[in-house]
């Protein structure tokens, strides 16, 4: 599946993840070089995508249909995104580097609900009374 530009796909259900996306469509993708949407308003089928994968992760679909998940999701966005910040994004996917900024990701991940701009949708499930309570797997960061 071709696609005309990138997308990166997001929680919008978490402040958090909300946040972070309008960072990136405001510092790091000034240019609108990629879509930059909740998972919430994307036919997710059409990229092979399930909502707890989207709940799980932020995703990032490339032009050519395939999908990066996590913090390689991010390092897509940075990458596609203005010239200052593609070194960041290649820096992320190297060997070593890519296995401990995916442990951060995770941590990221699993305590969004207290950084700036969370809320209790953002919990995990295992903290979770909202929305994403009875989902599996851990929360995202988008």
């Amino acid at each position: 599946m071709d696609m005309e530009r990138g997308l990166l796909i997001f929680d919008g259900d978490c402040g958090f993840c909300t946040t972070s996306a309008r960072f990136a469509t405001r510092w790091v993708d000034r240019r609108n070089r990629y879509d930059v949407e909740p998972w919430q308003q994307v036919d997710l089928a059409r990229f092979g995508l399930t909502e707890a994968d989207c709940i799980e992760a932020a995703q990032f679909v490339r032009r050519d249909g395939s999908v990066a998940a996590a913090h390689l999701a991010i390092a897509e966005g940075l990458k596609h995104g203005a010239p200052l910040w593609r070194p960041l994004g290649h820096l992320v996917t190297l060997p070593g580097v890519s296995w401990l900024a995916g442990r951060v990701y995770t941590w990221v991940a699993d305590h969004r609900y207290a950084l700036p701009g969370g809320t209790p949708a953002c919990a995990p499930t295992h903290l979770s009374d909202g929305p994403v309570a009875g989902k599996t797997g851990s929360a995202s960061v988008g």
